[in-house]
């Protein structure tokens, strides 16, 4: 079975560095990645990046977030841009994959109006609760957009095959998951919030805030594992190893 990833970067945000390593100082400018998993069965996106209001309106748009994150977005950073260049549109899309709600993540949801996503039931469950919403820094306009929603408990095999299946991560939000995808040379995860940076994973740092820092430990720890049983991992929002990766027009091997 023949499957193909690629890495798109959909804009780029600026944010203290202390925010997403607990200690240190500075600011940091990450990337925003988005992931297209191209699988016999159908074509998979792995989050959505920022929403399309942040270009003209930023502050409107994000509002309280823009005190810590400060967006760098082009017109051709957008989701389905990107999507342009592999000569594809949101309607080429089957199913988005959203690892957790925040706006850096499901922001471009409103690009694929008629694109089911698969969501960790419990993400979805705090993503529609008032209270939630502004405990976890969730923007409603960003997913709330009426599309269907397939809410999942747990491992979810999109295909049923093995090859791409969605991993619960939980802690950075209530119900965050990652991505595991089975390429021809071998497994990677796509950890996306689970583990912001390789630092995060080698030393076990912890960002400043998230929902659950047990758990999100716990799971750092099961990234660790995984990766000395030969797993590559993807780092949420390393820019260094960013660099690493080929983009775009060429899959991930």
């Amino acid at each position: 079975m023949m499957l193909r990833l690629y890495a798109m970067t959909c804009g780029w945000l600026t944010a203290p560095l202390g925010l997403l390593l607990e200690g240190e100082s500075g600011e940091i400018r990450i990337p925003v990645p988005c992931y297209l998993i191209d699988h016999p069965k159908g074509k998979v996106l792995f989050d959505s990046g920022l929403n399309a209001a942040v270009l003209d309106d930023a502050n409107g748009h994000l509002g309280y977030l823009t005190r810590y994150f400060q967006p760098d977005l082009d017109e051709q950073d957008l989701v389905a841009r990107q999507l342009e260049t592999l000569d594809l549109g949101a309607h080429d899309i089957d199913c988005l994959v959203t690892s957790h709600l925040h706006f850096d993540h499901a922001g471009g949801h409103s690009q694929f109006p008629n694109t089911p996503t698969i969501i960790q039931r419990r993400e979805w469950e705090a993503g529609v609760d008032d209270d939630l919403i502004a405990a976890n820094g969730y923007l409603a306009a960003d997913y709330s957009l009426g599309q269907d929603v397939i809410q999942v408990d747990g491992e979810h095999d999109v295909f049923g095959d093995g090859a791409i299946v969605c991993v619960p991560t939980f802690g950075h939000t209530p119900g965050h998951q990652s991505l595991r995808v089975r390429l021809e040379s071998g497994v990677v995860i796509l950890a996306a919030d689970a583990c912001y940076f390789r630092h995060s994973l080698e030393a076990l740092r912890l960002p400043k805030a998230g929902h659950d820092r047990d758990a999100m430990l716990e799971t750092l720890l099961r990234l660790r594992e995984l990766q000395a049983r030969g797993v590559r991992i993807f780092y949420g929002h390393d820019p260094d190893f960013w660099k690493e990766l080929t983009r775009v027009t060429a899959p991930i091997t």
